[in-house]
């Protein structure tokens, strides 16, 4: 019978770190000058995946609710904060609306998939919350920051004709109709992009995840398929709202677009 799990020790981290060391002599070789990139971002890698390793064996440890609450309120914070910064500009209140993308878009996806679809129980347990809402946070931050990003390139570049449609009587969302659908239809194409390739040019991280550990290949697609309608409905609701509170907040309601508050270029 084969072992369901195969456990990785020192010595096979080191073989897999040798292909990156490959990839760094390849640059090096050729002068594109990604060695240093390659080496920043996989010493990044192995620090932060070895802290976060370390934190969930004390909360799986633990299993209480104000640990795993704690650390889903830290996730949220740098998850905004790193959609904030992808977006190449910005406004006073900008990081306070990401946060609140990203709550609202979180807990309301993350409370439906684990207390009614998979039915978790405890609610807090974390072997399930964390990662479950850890994917929905990676994924939505994306859609968050090119939403944004589209939005406010939209009103910095276009904005005479957001004003002409308001000089001529259009309300508010009327006038800001175009901006917003081009924003949020930005922010959704990564994971559309994801879906439509799913199953046939890439095996999904859950379900590989899920396949590699032993699970059955039908029960490993169960979750899968779960995974990417639950990244997809919390991405639309970030991108959405982010999208629409941050518009409120630059086109008043008395129907002038504050452009000297957008910041960047």
């Amino acid at each position: 019978m084969r072992p369901s799990f195969i456990s990785l020790g020192p010595l096979d981290l080191v073989v897999a770190a040798g292909l990156v060391v490959a990839a760094a002599a390849i640059s090096l070789a050729l002068r594109l000058g990604l060695e240093r990139r390659l080496a920043v971002a996989s010493a990044r890698t192995v620090v932060q995946l070895g802290l976060i390793g370390l934190i969930l064996k004390r909360i799986f440890a633990l299993d209480r609710p104000l640990p795993v609450i704690g650390l889903l309120a830290v996730m949220i914070l740098l998850a905004g904060r790193e959609a904030v910064g992808r977006s190449s500009r910005g406004y006073r209140g900008i990081y306070l609306d990401a946060w609140l993308a990203m709550t609202v878009s979180c807990l309301t996806v993350g409370g439906i998939v684990t207390q009614v679809v998979i039915g978790v129980t405890p609610w807090y347990t974390p072997q399930y919350l964390i990662p479950l809402l850890g994917m929905i946070l990676g994924n939505s931050l994306n859609g968050i920051s090119l939403s944004l990003d589209r939005l406010l390139d939209h009103l910095a570049t276009r904005h005479a004709e957001v004003e002409l449609r308001l000089a001529f009587g259009a309300t508010r969302r009327e006038a800001l109709k175009e901006p917003l659908a081009a924003a949020v239809r930005t922010g959704m194409v990564p994971i559309l992009n994801s879906m439509a390739a799913a199953g046939i040019v890439s095996l999904p991280g859950m379900m590989t995840g899920q396949i590699l550990a032993g699970s059955p290949p039908m029960q490993a697609v169960a979750y899968q398929v779960v995974v990417m309608f639950m990244i997809a409905a919390a991405t639309a609701i970030g991108a959405m709202l982010v999208a629409v509170v941050a518009a409120r907040r630059l086109v008043g309601a008395d129907g002038v677009l504050e452009l000297a508050r957008i910041t960047g270029s």
